[in-house]
């Protein structure tokens, strides 16, 4: 046990030893520093991009709160305090907007999420390793192509006029459909997409978790008869809870961002009334309308209700399984 706090120390007999305080250990760094110098550069690019990409643009939320004119600049923009985040509660469109992304992300991480963890409980109890690998490869390979090409295969495979599930729909006695124009069909189109693509991948993550777990366990569940499904219930499930846990709250915090890109190369006007979210709301007003201030203040907003949501959905998950980030 470490002694930090005034009385007995070393050689009086109370068998506690002192820890060096903080100020003392300082000194002893910069030699660790030289010794792993190596290591250290290796942080050096890591931290050139998160400053470059992700802390240098923070600057530009500034105008969020101005009346950008791009020619005159940040330092010339007329300040005008809250008046855009008045402008974007007040508009008719934000509401429609916000509607439609928060089901949107929510049809996603209830029908979405638990994919993933089905995926990697089956391959899990798959023994032959070749057939394994194989599934494994088919399902991760959608992850990478871009959203271009799977938003062009979706294009043509769901065409009311020659694509192939419209033709099977009329070879079975039904009327072709209008996925990618029919306001009650478009959610399902981009939940059933984001789920072909990236369903695999995300399974790596669960996957990965499994491998962890201690084959001790299973050894032992077998010896006292447990069936595969009991081991995958009461040890793996129990096992990758955690891991669940950490997920779950990063896609909560990303609950405002319901697919940009996928959603502004799949929709049309047609379908804005159900298909427009935030992020493409404010590609059309930053980028076609030339709303820079209007366009800044609502990403401002998504960034600051995704954060809430992450500090939430942490304290949320401590309180209810006293498991969380941090």
């Amino acid at each position: 046990m470490a002694y930090q706090g005034p009385g007995p120390g070393p050689g009086d007999g109370s068998g506690l030893t002192r820890t060096p305080r903080a100020g003392k250990e300082r000194p002893a760094r910069l030699p660790q520093i030289k010794r792993n110098y190596d290591l250290y550069l290796l942080l050096v690019p890591g931290l050139v991009f998160l400053l470059l990409f992700k802390y240098a643009p923070i600057y530009g939320l500034v105008i969020a709160f101005q009346d950008f004119n791009i020619f005159a600049g940040i330092g010339g923009s007329e300040w005008v305090g809250l008046a855009q985040f008045e402008r974007l509660f007040q508009s008719p469109d934000f509401a429609r907007v916000l509607t439609n992304t928060i089901v949107i992300s929510l049809y996603k991480v209830v029908i979405l999420f638990p994919i993933p963890i089905a995926i990697a409980l089956l391959l899990n109890e798959v023994r032959l390793m070749w057939f394994k690998r194989s599934i494994q490869t088919i399902i991760y390979l959608p992850h990478f192509l871009s959203w271009v090409v799977i938003a062009g295969l979706f294009v043509n495979v769901l065409s009311p006029s020659g694509g192939i599930v419209n033709q099977v729909i009329v070879a079975l006695g039904g009327e072709p459909i209008h996925f990618l124009m029919d306001n009650s069909v478009f959610r399902w189109v981009v939940i059933a997409t984001d789920g072909w693509k990236e369903a695999g991948w995300n399974a790596i993550i669960f996957i990965a978790a499994i491998a962890g777990l201690d084959p001790e366990l299973y050894e032992a569940a077998r010896l006292d008869g447990a069936s595969r499904l009991q081991q995958m219930l009461l040890i793996t499930l129990p096992g990758i809870a955690s891991t669940i846990i950490l997920m779950l709250i990063l896609r909560v915090g990303n609950v405002l961002e319901a697919g940009t890109q996928q959603i502004l190369l799949l929709y049309n006007p047609t379908v804005y009334e159900t298909g427009d979210v935030i992020g493409t709301f404010i590609y059309r007003m930053g980028l076609s309308s030339m709303e820079y201030s209007f366009s800044t203040a609502v990403g401002l907003f998504e960034s600051l209700v995704g954060f809430a949501l992450v500090i939430g959905g942490n304290a949320a998950a401590k309180r209810a399984t006293g498991k969380s980030i941090w």
